[in-house]
């Protein structure tokens, strides 16, 4: 490719030079009283925030809520997307291990604390789940998919206090 000579590329800089500039701080129209908005000099002093009523902040704190009830329904809803339907785990965009055949899951205080807190791509799920339904897909995950933790002579089944014990 030959270079441009220099007398084409001074004469589009003076180009460039020569247009107009237009201002970023135009004068923006007074919103008015009914919006909270004022406007002086172009620039926008305050703004309207919107201020939930105490019914409108009960009503979002539910919602973000999961309803799913039983450690079944609750896999089927949270977990089982990247863990899998049946336990198996996945690679791909990042690696989701296997809860199936999971000796880590013997005892419950390691799955209690990982479902609460998250632990690398798991994000925490204590805040979206309370402690029953945290201890129900708990034991469920420990009792299915191969695994036997739960049942038995020395299976311990996790509890909705066992749960409270790993919340901040």
């Amino acid at each position: 490719m030959k270079p441009l000579p220099l007398t084409l590329i001074l004469s589009g800089l003076a180009l460039g030079a020569s247009l107009p500039v237009l201002s970023q701080t135009q004068d923006q129209p007074d919103a008015g009283a009914e919006t909270g908005e004022i406007a002086e000099s172009g620039q926008r002093e305050a703004f309207r925030t919107f201020e939930p009523s105490d019914e409108e902040q009960a009503y979002f704190a539910e919602a973000a809520k999961l309803t799913q009830q039983g450690g079944e329904a609750i896999y089927r809803a949270v977990c089982s997307g990247c863990h899998m339907p049946e336990g198996e785990g996945a690679v791909g965009a990042g690696m989701y291990p296997a809860l199936a055949d999971n000796e880590m899951l013997e005892f419950p205080e390691y799955p209690l604390y990982v479902i609460v807190h998250g632990q690398k791509a798991m994000p925490p799920l204590g805040g979206i789940l309370d402690d029953e339904q945290v201890a129900e897909v708990t034991n469920y995950i420990r009792s299915n998919f191969g695994n036997d933790y739960v049942e038995g002579e020395e299976g311990i089944a996790a509890t909705p206090e066992d749960v409270a014990g790993v919340r901040p």
